[in-house]
């Protein structure tokens, strides 16, 4: 298999060689191998970590500012350094690159979704390679909505924003393991993932990485939004040679994640994103039925609870009665006349409001199945 987009997530273990500082002959060897991506026609966007890690390397003589978020200023001095050390390396190959910094908040709405959607596409077809990193200057931990929290789940945003055929995400281990290769000599590297279940998330819970903010949970939660919006992945060692070369012409290293579904259109990958859901509805075992084994629009009569304030037109999660997500969609009607209308059968909907907008709460063609 050979890709042509790509999202490539490289990971601060990676980028500081497991130190506290940058190591630019790693970095020398992964802009390489992507520069020679570019040269053969990929399109790809590069989602880098290791911002803190060169504003630590920037300010160590430099003492700790009391009542300021460290993190904030070590990004904010960090970001600068790494850009130049990219801009450098990209340079000796002739290749423009530029600089996005995302937060939840910039993606939450349709117009943010869809500003940033056109942005990257159109800087891939001027052929200049875009450098992603959340904006950790505003996205303060303690404003958790609008934080993606680590750079897995974001290059996996990324990856479902911009339609990626394959989203890599290199770090120092070669791929998800059956125990830590750290720890246990016996573990065995698994070489594909056909579903994300309980083991393996059980699997990744047992497995570290040296620095960052993510690990191999967060690696794993990726794969699960990626893989389900249509965009193939692979967790793979980005010291291991030639490591993207490889990966890019469908060569089997690392662990492989296909994707679950086809490519989904824009919209549809957009409220699979969860980023701007405004309420659940939780549903009952006939609707769960009706929705994932008939392919059916979701019905009044199949609600049996409510949460959140949100409005005719807005996103909402579709919840099993024993909590697990089962899909997302556009929702026909207001929380507040669904409050009124739970569990009643279609046909008394407008006498019910004194309006009606249709039988569905949900129509199929609004909705994502996952």
């Amino acid at each position: 298999m050979s890709y042509h987009r790509i999202v490539a997530k490289l990971g601060t273990s990676l980028l500081t060689s497991g130190t506290d500082h940058l190591d630019l002959s790693i970095m020398a060897n992964l802009v390489q191998q992507l520069a020679q991506l570019h040269r053969q026609g990929k399109e790809v966007i590069i989602v880098s970590s290791g911002a803190i890690a060169a504003g630590r390397q920037k300010l160590e003589a430099i003492p700790e500012h009391k009542g300021t978020p460290l993190k904030q200023v070590l990004a904010s001095v960090g970001q600068t350094h790494l850009m130049h050390t990219y801009e450098e390396l990209f340079s000796q190959y002739d290749i423009t690159i530029a600089q996005a910094l995302l937060t939840k908040r910039d993606l939450r709405d349709r117009a943010g979704y869809l500003n940033a959607r056109n942005t990257l596409l159109t800087l891939i077809d001027l052929k200049v390679i875009c450098i992603i990193n959340e904006n950790d200057i505003v996205a303060l931990d303690e404003i958790k909505e609008f934080k993606f929290g680590d750079n897995d789940n974001l290059s996996a945003m990324v990856a479902n924003l911009i339609d990626a055929d394959l989203l890599i995400l290199l770090t120092d281990t070669k791929g998800l393991y059956t125990a830590d290769p750290h720890h246990n000599p016996e573990a065995q590297l698994i070489r594909r993932v056909d579903k994300i279940d309980a083991k393996i998330k059980h699997l990744a819970s047992n497995t570290v990485t040296c620095q960052g903010t993510g690990g191999m949970v967060t690696k794993i939660e990726a794969a699960k939004l990626a893989t389900s919006s249509g965009v193939h992945v692979i967790i793979a060692d980005g010291r291991e040679r030639d490591a993207l070369l490889k990966i890019s012409h469908g060569e089997n290293t690392g662990t492989f994640f296909p994707a679950q579904v086809n490519k989904m259109e824009s919209r549809k990958r957009w409220m699979l994103s969860g980023l701007a859901s405004k309420g659940r509805l939780v549903v009952d075992r006939g609707a769960v039925l009706a929705l994932k084994e008939q392919s059916k629009s979701l019905l009044s009569a199949g609600i049996a609870k409510i949460d959140g304030n949100f409005q005719r037109g807005d996103i909402v999660d579709i919840i099993n009665e024993e909590g697990t997500h089962i899909a997302c969609g556009i929702s026909n009607y207001s929380s507040a006349d669904m409050v009124i209308i739970k569990g009643a059968h279609s046909d008394k909907i407008l006498s019910l409001l004194g309006h009606g907008y249709g039988d569905e709460i949900i129509h199929r063609n609004n909705m994502v199945i996952l």
